[in-house]
């Protein structure tokens, strides 16, 4: 198993996640759901090493992330929900996408620079100004300096906000194409009909595992009430099964 995680219990100053369990195989395609404050953002860390369970155990192609946060870094490519880059600071998409690199003391030569731009068609953008894009664009920018170490697991948290219809459907595209090639991604979306054809499985999250499995099998009016209340519309999907109306639910 790629990733697993067992009676994972984590807490700020209140608890974020209880006894939480699962497995994640190599190649699948999981969207992760829930309502604010549900934790989705928070496993992430976990999985990446960035934040420790206070009980329980994740394992990361057999390591424990947050003992070997080095080793992790090297496989795994990560989107967080918010990067914030100053527009005012006259950037190139060049030093975008190196200095983080840089700073960890890592030379990333020009010829991977541009192959991480290829990935989501703008190879021509590298010595364009970042402030000057639009925001889709950027957002594939950030997207593709995520994959400059051609990483086994991707995980991306809310990649589609602020996105422009025709920059998500490129990056669904690529997710769905990486995926096909053998690389576990990980997306926490707010709004699933995006990648629903695409994806292996869903896990919707609400501090605990609601459910975890095929989009089939987990969109159920039960799970969804034990999410997200009562209150979310649902709507009759031509597969036959339910699923949320997500609207600006975040989390």
């Amino acid at each position: 198993m790629m990733i697993t995680a067992e009676n994972v219990h984590f807490s700020y100053k209140e608890k974020v996640l209880e006894n939480v369990n699962f497995k994640i195989d190599e190649g699948e395609f999981v969207a992760i759901l829930g309502p604010n404050g549900a934790g989705k953002t928070t496993l992430l860390k976990l999985i990446m090493g960035l934040l420790r369970p206070d009980e329980g155990v994740i394992r990361v192609f057999g390591y424990d992330p947050a003992r070997n946060r080095e080793k992790i870094a090297k496989l795994v490519g990560y989107l967080p929900q918010r990067e914030v880059i100053s527009l005012d600071l006259p950037l190139t998409v060049r030093q975008v996408l190196s200095i983080p690199f840089k700073a960890k003391g890592i030379k990333i030569n020009e010829e991977k620079l541009i192959e991480a731009l290829s990935e989501v068609n703008l190879q021509n953008k590298l010595d364009s100004l970042f402030s000057k894009l639009s925001g889709g664009q950027q957002q594939r920018i950030l997207l593709a300096r995520a994959l400059i170490g051609k990483p086994k697991l991707l995980l991306l948290d809310e990649p589609f906000n602020g996105v422009d219809v025709p920059s998500q459907e490129k990056i669904v595209d690529l997710l769905n194409e990486l995926a096909k090639k053998g690389t576990t991604v990980i997306v926490v979306v707010h709004n699933i009909n995006l990648i629903l054809h695409h994806v292996t499985k869903v896990m919707l999250l609400n501090r605990r595992i609601i459910a975890f499995g095929e989009p089939n099998d987990v969109f159920t009016e039960e799970n969804i009430v034990k999410a997200y209340g009562s209150s979310i519309p649902l709507v009759i999907c031509e597969e036959g099964y339910t699923h949320p109306l997500y609207g600006d639910h975040h989390g």
